[in-house]
C-alpha cells in the first residue's frame, strides 16, 4: 500500500498487558481507512451512499460470476469503471491533514469550472451515444458524439487532476469536488466504451479505430494512473509511463529497443482492450481476485478471522517467542487469501507485533517476521494471493498443477521462517506469554466448526469444483457458521462484508489495470521478444545464467507493486526467453512468482517491511534488511525446484521424499547461520 498507518502501533500498545488475547484482538482490529492516509471517513448520509456504491459493485460481481454471466468484453470495463468511480470517491489526491488552502481562489474556481463543464460535455456525448443506439435503436451514434465529445474529456479530466493536485480538499468527511468530477469522468470515458463496445472490438488498434475511440480511452488510462498514484504509490505509475512513453519513442531509440511507432490512434484504442488494459491481470481482479477479497472481508465481518488468530495464541503462545511463531501461522492464513502483502501486514500486524515486543523481540524483528509471514501467504496454496489464478491465466497451465507443484517450496518457505524466529527467541533466551492471558484450548477445540469455510473452500478445489464456485461455497460457509458465535451474520453485517470487500479490492483493481498497460506495450512493440533475445545472448544458453538475470530483473520490477501486477509483468518481460532455453513453463513462471513476491521484503523498495516498521515504530531501512534475512529461505528455494523437480512433485515418492527432508535439514542450517545460534553460539569463522 502507499502508506503505513502509524497510528495503529500506538493504539494497540495502549492496552494492557493483562488484557486477554481475544479483547486484543477486537482492540487491534484495523478499519480499511487505516490503511492509507488518504481515505475520506464520510458520517451520515455520505457515507450510506458511498456504502451502497460499494455493495451494488461487489453484489454486481457476485452475482454475474454465479447467477447471469455477462459478456466479457462488457463485464471487465464495468469492472474497471465501477472501481475508478468508488476509487475517486473514497480516496483524496494527498495525505489529509490540518493545512488549510484556499480552495476559492479565482485560479481554483476557474480550474473547477473549466473542468466541470468540459466533463459535462464528454457525459452528454456518452448520454447521446446511449440513447442514439439502446433507445432509438440507430445502428450508428451521432457523429458529433463520436467525434468531439472526447476532447473535452480529456481536457477535463486533465483539469480535475491538477486541480486536486494543487488545491486538495483536507476535510476527510466530504467529497472534493475535483474528485466526483473525476468519478463522473470515469463514468463518461468507461461507458462510451460499453455503449460502443461491440463495434469497438472490432476496430481496436486499426486504421478504421475513431477519434472518440481515442479520447475515452485517453481519458481512461489518465484516471487508471491516477488512481494507481493514489492508492499504490509512484513506483508502479512510473514503470506505467515509461512503457507508454516507449510506445512513441521508439523510433528514435537505439538496439534492441527500435521500433517503429504508433500514433495515438492506434496505441489507445489497443491500450484498451483485452490485449491491454482489459487483459490477463483485470481477468483476474474481476474474478477471482475480487471473490478471495470480498471471503477475507466475510471472514473479518463475522471475526472468524479472529479464531485463526486466537487458535494459533493458544497453541504457541505459551512457547518461546509464541506471539512470531502465531503471526507466522495467522499472517500466512490470511495472506494467501487478501493477495496483498503490505495489506495484510497492517491487518495482522497490529496485533501480533505489539505481542511480539511484549515477549522480548527488538521493534525492527517484530516488523520484520510479520512482513516475512505476510509475505510468505502469497506462495501459499491453494489462493497463492490469487497467484495461480493469474499464472494459470497467462500459461494455460492447470490450476490444479501449479496448486500441487507450489506445496513443498511454500512449506519449506514457512518452515525456514519458523526456525529463524525459534533460533532467534533461543538466542535471546526469551519467555512466552502467560498462560492466563492466551485464549483456553478447550474453548477454542469446541469451536473448531470456525475453520469450516477453509475446509469447505479446500475440499471444494480439489474436488473438481470451478475456483469461483468454491470461493462462493466457502463465502457462504463463513455466514452459516457464524450463526454459531455470537457475532451471527445478518442483514446489516452481510451489508457490512459487501461494503468493505468493495473498499479492500480498489488498489488491487487500479494496480491491475495498469499492469494491463504495461502488458499492452509489451504486446504491441514486441520488446519481450526482443528483451528474451538480450537475455539469452548474456546467459549465453547458460539456464543457471538466466536465471539469475531473471531474478534480477523479477526483483526490481517487482519493487513497489502488489504482487499480481508484479508478477503479471515480469511474466510478460522474461518468461518467454527463460522457456526457449528449454527450463519447463511452469518451472520458469513459478521462478519468477517467487521473486516478484519476495520483491516486498528486498531493499531498497520492501513495502510489506515499511507497513511493519510503521506499526513496530521501527526504523524503515533496518527492518527492510532484516525482513530480507528472516526470508533468504525464498531466494534459494526457487534454485532448489530448478535442479530437482521432485520439489515440485515431479517425480517418485522416493525422490520426492528425499528432496524434502534434504532441504528442510538445509534451512535449519541456513537459519543456523543467519541467527549465529547452532546448539549454541555460532563461531563467526
Amino acid at each position: 500500500m502507499s502508506q503505513a498507518p502509524e497510528t495503529d502501533a500506538r493504539d494497540a500498545e495502549t492496552v494492557s498487558p493483562d488484557t486477554s488475547i481475544e479483547e486484543q484482538t477486537l482492540h487491534a482490529h484495523v478499519d480499511e481507512d487505516r490503511i492509507t492516509g488518504n481515505q475520506r471517513d464520510f458520517s451520515g448520509g455520505r457515507n450510506m451512499l458511498v456504502a451502497w456504491l460499494c455493495v451494488i459493485y461487489t453484489m454486481f460481481h457476485l452475482l454475474v460470476m454465479n447467477v447471469y454471466p455477462l459478456e466479457t468484453w462488457t463485464y471487465r470495463l464495468v469492472h474497471v469503471g465501477g472501481g475508478l468511480m468508488l476509487g475517486f470517491l473514497l480516496f483524496g489526491a494527498v495525505q489529509f491533514s490540518s493545512e488549510t488552502r484556499d480552495r476559492r481562489s479565482p485560479l481554483s474556481l476557474a480550474l473547477l469550472c473549466l473542468a466541470g463543464l468540459a466533463i459535462a460535455y464528454g457525459l452528454v456525448g456518452v448520454i447521446a451515444i446511449w440513447v442514439n443506439g439502446e433507445v432509438l435503436g440507430e445502428a450508428l451514434p451521432p457523429a458529433w458524439a463520436v467525434t468531439t465529445f472526447g476532447l473535452p474529456l480529456v481536457i477535463g479530466t486533465a483539469l480535475a487532476i491538477v486541480h486536486a493536485w494543487v488545491f486538495p480538499r483536507h476535510d476527510r468527511t466530504r467529497f472534493a469536488p475535483a474528485d466526483v468530477l473525476l468519478a463522473l469522468s470515469a463514468m463518461a470515458s468507461i461507458g462510451y466504451l460499453i455503449f460502443f463496445a461491440p463495434q469497438l472490438q472490432l476496430r481496436a488498434g486499426m486504421p478504421m479505430a475513431l477519434p472518440g475511440d481515442m479520447w475515452a480511452a485517453i481519458a481512461g488510462v489518465m484516471l487508471i494512473i491516477e488512481l494507481t498514484r493514489r492508492l499504490a504509490g509512484m513506483a508502479l505509475v512510473i514503470v506505467a509511463a515509461v512503457f507508454v512513453a516507449y510506445a512513441f519513442l521508439g523510433p528514435w531509440l537505439p538496439g534492441i529497443f527500435q521500433h517503429r511507432g504508433y500514433d495515438a490512434k492506434r496505441f489507445f484504442s489497443y491500450i484498451f482492450t483485452d490485449n491491454g488494459i482489459l487483459s490477463a491481470p483485470i481477468a483476474i481482479s474481476s474474478t477471482y481476485i475480487i471473490l478471495f477479497v470480498v471471503f477475507a472481508a466475510f471472514l473479518q465481518t463475522t471475526r472468524v478471522g479472529e479464531y485463526f488468530v486466537n487458535l494459533a495464541f493458544a497453541a504457541a503462545g505459551h512457547r518461546r517467542g509464541g506471539p512470531a511463531k502465531v503471526a507466522i501461522f495467522a499472517s500466512g492464513l490470511m495472506g494467501m487469501i487478501n493477495g496483498t502483502s503490505a495489506g495484510n501486514v497492517v491487518a495482522t500486524g497490529s496485533l501480533t507485533i505489539p505481542m511480539m515486543k511484549r515477549v522480548g523481540y527488538k521493534p525492527q524483528t517484530a516488523a520484520s517476521v510479520e512482513a516475512a509471514a505476510s509475505t510468505g501467504g502469497q506462495i501459499m496454496p491453494p489462493i497463492m494471493g490469487a497467484g495461480a489464478f493469474i499464472m494459470a491465466e497467462i500459461t494455460g497451465i492447470p490450476y490444479m498443477d501449479i496448486v500441487w507443484a507450489a506445496i513443498i517450496p511454500a512449506i519449506l518457505y514457512f518452515v525456514s521462517v519458523y526456525f529463524m524466529v525459534d533460533l532467534a527467541a533461543k538466542k535471546a533466551n526469551m519467555k512466552g506469554l502467560p498462560r492466563e492471558v492466551l485464549p483456553k484450548v478447550g474453548h477454542l477445540v469446541r469451536q473448531i466448526y470456525l475453520f469450516l469455510p477453509i475446509v469447505v473452500l479446500i475440499y471444494a478445489l480439489f474436488s473438481g469444483y470451478s475456483v469461483i464456485r468454491s470461493g462462493t461455497l466457502a463465502m457462504v460457509s463463513a455466514a452459516v457458521v457464524s450463526w454459531l458465535t455470537p457475532h451471527k451474520m445478518g442483514p446489516r453485517a452481510l451489508f457490512h462484508a459487501l461494503d468493505r470487500g468493495a473498499r479492500m479490492v480498489l488498489q488491487l483493481v487500479a494496480v491491475c489495470a495498469t499492469a494491463g498497460i504495461i502488458v499492452g506495450v509489451i504486446a504491441l512493440t514486441g520488446i519481450g521478444s526482443r528483451f528474451s533475445t538480450v537475455l539469452l545472448a548474456l546467459a549465453d544458453q547458460s539456464q543457471f545464467l538466466a536465471l539469475f538475470f531473471t531474478m534480477l530483473v523479477s526483483i526490481v520490477l517487482g519493487m513497489g507493486m502488489p504482487t499480481t501486477a508484479a508478477y503479471a509483468v515480469a511474466a510478460s518481460v522474461i518468461a518467454p526467453g527463460v522457456i526457449a532455453l528449454g527450463v519447463e513453463p511452469l518451472v520458469a513462471h513459478l521462478f519468477i512468482f517467487y521473486f516478484a513476491v519476495m520483491s516486498a521484503i528486498t531493499p531498497p523498495v520492501a513495502l510489506a517491511a515499511y507497513a511493519g516498521s510503521a506499526l513496530a515504530g521501527s526504523d524503515p531501512v533496518k527492518t527492510s534488511v532484516e525482513s530480507f534475512k528472516i526470508g533468504v529461505a525464498a531466494f534459494i528455494v526457487p534454485y532448489m525446484f530448478f535442479f530437482s523437480h521432485a520439489m515440485l512433485l515431479d517425480g517418485t515418492a522416493v525422490e520426492i521424499v528425499h528432496v524434502t527432508v534434504t532441504a528442510i535439514a538445509g534451512v535449519f542450517l541456513l537459519s543456523s547461520a543467519v541467527q549465529g545460534w547452532y546448539l549454541g553460539p555460532a563461531g563467526t569463522v
